[in-house]
């Protein structure tokens, strides 16, 4: 599933290509998204400017002209890449081709999502902050909210698992279940440990640690297992750092000792045992 460092990167990679292009029509092949793609959309897309490209937790959104914007969230398997004519597609299925946005330059970007959980819908840009999807989302993990002081306080009597705090998108927005694991290691902290007894230096290091993870992550274009391309059809790198995520059985890489895997909020979770206490 594309997190925080894929939409991220995506965001990048598409403000060097598409951005003040417009989005001359649609195609859609595939209205059967997480939720039905609206039938006016082809209507309302078209003619639109592409002004701006915004990231919010994992959706990715497009300020358009006219005060509207384009809202996508990628769900488990979704893509989206900017196709001129020397674009290699031999690595998608074209039956999973779901939208085509053409524009003026005469390329077109691609929506495509095997599972087709993801969602693409167009709103005012003004009732962006009153969406479903954005309500009661926290900060943003490398932003200025997301500091000691708040974590601890998020963490101070929750019984839950440590891990399951910072992939709540309630209490930080974008932390998926590769990127938790690997804040935890380089934080050496067990993902099993519970939130209410994690110290001070402890939540300090997670904080840390989650803003070195994510800043590596996204200069590596994020992290390809399976499905993940980035908007040029590339997978993403990450996956030559990580150091617990994946490795079950296989030697740290600190200490040797074999990687285990246990189940936290019934989601595979990495560890060392003899790193992270």
């Amino acid at each position: 599933m594309p997190e925080l460092p894929e939409v991220e990167s995506l965001r990048r990679i598409l403000a060097k290509s598409a951005l003040g292009k417009t989005i001359v029509s649609a195609v859609i092949n595939e209205t059967r998204l997480r939720r039905t793609v609206d039938s006016r959309f082809a209507e309302v897309i078209a003619g639109r400017t592409i002004e701006a490209l915004e990231r919010r937790a994992k959706y990715l959104i497009f300020d358009l002209s006219g005060a509207q914007s384009l809202i996508v969230h990628f769900g488990m398997s979704g893509s989206l890449t900017y196709r001129a004519a020397a674009f290699d597609r031999g690595r998608f299925d074209s039956k999973h081709d779901h939208i085509f946005l053409r524009l003026d330059d005469g390329a077109a970007l691609v929506y495509n999502d095997p599972r087709r959980f993801g969602l693409m819908k167009i709103v005012a840009r003004d009732e962006l902050i009153d969406l479903p999807e954005f309500k009661g989302i926290g900060p943003e993990p490398m932003g200025g909210g997301f500091t000691v002081d708040y974590l601890a306080a998020k963490s101070r009597g929750r019984i839950t698992a440590i891990k399951n705090l910072i992939m709540d998108q309630r209490i930080v927005a974008g932390i998926g279940n590769i990127y938790a694991s690997e804040i935890l290691f380089r934080a050496q902290v067990r993902p099993t440990r519970r939130a209410r007894r994690t110290n001070r230096s402890e939540i300090e290091r997670i904080v840390s640690a989650t803003t070195a993870i994510l800043k590596s992550a996204i200069g590596s274009r994020g992290t390809t297992f399976r499905s993940y391309f980035d908007s040029r059809g590339r997978p993403g790198e990450f996956s030559r750092q990580l150091r617990v995520y994946g490795r079950e059985g296989e030697p740290c890489y600190t200490c040797s000792t074999p990687i285990k895997n246990v189940s936290v909020g019934q989601r595979a979770s990495f560890y060392c045992p003899r790193c992270q206490t």
